[in-house]
């Protein structure tokens, strides 16, 4: 059965972010997963995750100026710097929060930018930041986003995802970095998700999810999330699975019907190991 895991940038957003993690545990969730928490004291966000007795599985670095519509800085030549500051935080934050991955955005693209020296400024500053990561036993991971949601989103596909990996590696073998494979954002770009994910597993380091059109909850648009979710535990991947869409509902709880029979199957396997 698949790990589960509580977006809490997304999720139970009718309470301020140090509230969401105990709303996400009493809820069933074990795992929580937060976009920027950089707003908040890393100290105090770690205790609040230990009194609800989650663990928080996945940040992201830093992605520029969120409010200008910034999502993501390091395919652009310009902020190089930036990008080495941001992974120095995203180091301090994840090893406070006690997270062993981080997600990198690698930005919109400008208009009339070389391509070539996008490709060349993502694959410098991916190289250092899994370096940087590696060396305190996190892992990178890359994301690609679909274009229609962020239009010019310069990481926009499972197949570059890939060659970006390899051309990044020093070796003839991987680095510390693997991909972040969204489920919303590969339906709208490629679709063929369940393969894909069964053919490429050794490059799948976290998985989300979300339905779509909208990115509301599983059950509100035209995935059929059981048998994604079945063909995730076939296929043997063993991480977690992040809900991260938006509610269509105030209360979060409201949208959690697609959960709940994983979590009625959980509670009986503990039973049955009493």
């Amino acid at each position: 059965m698949p790990r589960f895991s509580a977006n809490i940038s997304t999720l139970f957003t009718d309470v301020d972010l140090p509230e969401r993690f105990a709303r996400a545990a009493q809820a069933g969730f074990r795992g929580v997963e937060i976009q920027f928490p950089y707003a908040c004291d890393k100290a105090m966000l770690a205790e609040r995750a230990r009194g609800a007795g989650v663990e928080v599985v996945l940040i992201n670095l830093p992605a520029g100026d969120l409010s200008t519509g910034e999502r993501g800085i390091a395919c652009l030549p310009s902020r190089a710097s930036e990008f080495r500051d941001a992974v120095g935080l995203g180091i301090e934050y994840a090893r406070a929060l006690g997270v062993t991955r981080v997600n990198c955005l690698a930005g919109i693209a400008p208009p009339k930018a070389s391509d070539a020296l996008l490709r060349e400024t993502f694959i410098s500053n991916i190289r250092y930041a899994a370096g940087e990561l590696g060396r305190r036993g996190i892992q990178l991971l890359i994301e690609p986003i679909n274009t229609r949601t962020l239009p010019r989103f310069w990481l926009h596909n499972f197949g570059q995802a890939i060659a970006l990996i390899a051309e990044a590696s020093v070796s003839d073998t991987l680095p510390n970095i693997a991909i972040q494979y969204d489920l919303f954002h590969m339906q709208i770009m490629e679709g063929d998700l369940s393969r894909t994910m069964a053919e490429n597993l050794p490059h799948i380091g976290h998985i989300q999810f979300a339905d779509v059109p909208d990115r509301h909850e599983p059950g509100t648009g035209e995935l059929n999330f059981a048998y994604l979710f079945d063909a995730i535990d076939r296929i043997g991947y063993t991480g977690w699975v992040g809900a991260e869409y938006t509610p269509s509902l105030l209360r979060t709880e409201d949208t959690l019907g697609w959960f709940r029979p994983y979590l009625l199957r959980e509670q009986q396997q503990q039973q049955q190991q009493q």
